[in-house]
């Protein structure tokens, strides 16, 4: 990316940890319009929004991606505990506060959808309109709600079975073993190759073709370098821990269940992602029950041939899907 030397770096405190903050564009706030705010998934950092960051920048947009807590150069307390909804939406909104943000966009993906998804819950208030990408709002995943209702560990575990990595991810040290730092640079390799299929995310040995060597044409060898170099220094289990707070989630989440997302809204996805054929999830999207969720909904954009990784796969297209749509504001 030739843009990365324009890309500012620093260190935030804020909700009682460090954060490593990435930032383009307009510190100042000349242009007067509301910064955007990107949160990444996992197993990612701020990096994997550097063509949104550049896209946006070069518009007049002020950009701040942090690497959420456990990743990067972000602290990663050492409790599994400490990696709730409450604490990530917790330093989203304290971060805003250290930065003298009061609304902003937010551009979510993956985990960084979800943490989205609960910010608009939370505090709507801080958020002038949101675009999330890669995982739709699915309330019986994330809140408690009704006499039915299924802790999100069983769900997955009914759906996919015990080696569904949602479930595998559950016990401390299991997915450790998995996930080790020495293999950081595979690991990797084979995440963002793989676009995390069915098959690689039920721990199945992915084919022949996601074992070799060449990269697609959206990856290069410097981008699989600055994931591995950080996830060789910090390794994964911050990340993971997230995974271990669903269930938490769920049941800390329960006073909203009945809540609706009230911020303007715009959901991108790939016709190939995973999250895009979870069972019911399309009828869901496209039939009614997305909108009676986020009534503000604005969009929904289904992109032909593209992956979960979806803002790398797909970076100019996303980039102005995003810009489309926080410029009506």
């Amino acid at each position: 990316m030739e843009g990365v030397a324009a890309v500012r770096h620093r260190t935030v405190e804020a909700n009682g940890i460090s954060m490593h903050v990435a930032e383009t564009g307009d510190a100042e706030g000349i242009t007067g319009r509301p910064a955007v705010v990107f949160l990444h998934g996992f197993p990612e950092l701020w990096y994997s929004w550097r063509h949104q960051m550049e896209h946006l920048a070069a518009r007049g947009y002020r950009c701040v991606a942090p690497d959420l807590r456990g990743y990067g150069g972000t602290a990663a307390p050492p409790e599994v505990s400490a990696y709730s909804a409450f604490h990530v939406v917790g330093d989203v909104v304290a971060l805003l506060d250290a930065l003298g943000l009061d609304k902003v966009f937010v551009v979510g993906h993956d985990w960084g959808a979800l943490i989205a998804w609960y910010l608009c819950l939370f505090r709507p208030d801080r958020v002038t309109a949101l675009v999330n990408t890669s995982v739709a709002f699915m309330r019986h995943v994330m809140i408690r709600a009704g006499p039915d209702a299924v802790k999100t560990t069983d769900y997955f575990n009914r759906t996919y079975g015990p080696t569904y990595y949602i479930c595998r991810f559950q016990e401390p040290g299991v997915a450790e073993n998995q996930f080790s730092p020495a293999n950081a640079r595979y690991l990797m390799r084979q995440i963002l190759c793989n676009r995390l299929t069915s098959e690689s995310a039920g721990g199945k040995k992915p084919d022949a073709a996601a074992d070799d060597s060449s990269l697609p044409p959206w990856l290069t060898e410097a981008d699989v370098e600055y994931f591995a170099s950080e996830f060789e220094r910090t390794g994964f289990t911050g990340g993971i821990n997230y995974y271990r707070n669903m269930d938490r989630n769920w049941e800390l989440a329960a006073p909203w269940a009945d809540a609706k997302i009230t911020v303007p809204t715009k959901f991108i996805v790939g016709d190939g992602d995973l999250t895009y054929h979870y069972p019911g999830i399309q009828d869901y999207i496209h039939k009614g029950g997305f909108k009676a969720d986020v009534p503000l909904l604005e969009d929904v954009v289904v992109i032909p041939g593209a992956g979960h990784f979806i803002q790398q796969e797909k970076a100019d297209e996303v980039s102005k899907h995003i810009h489309d749509f926080i410029a009506k504001f």
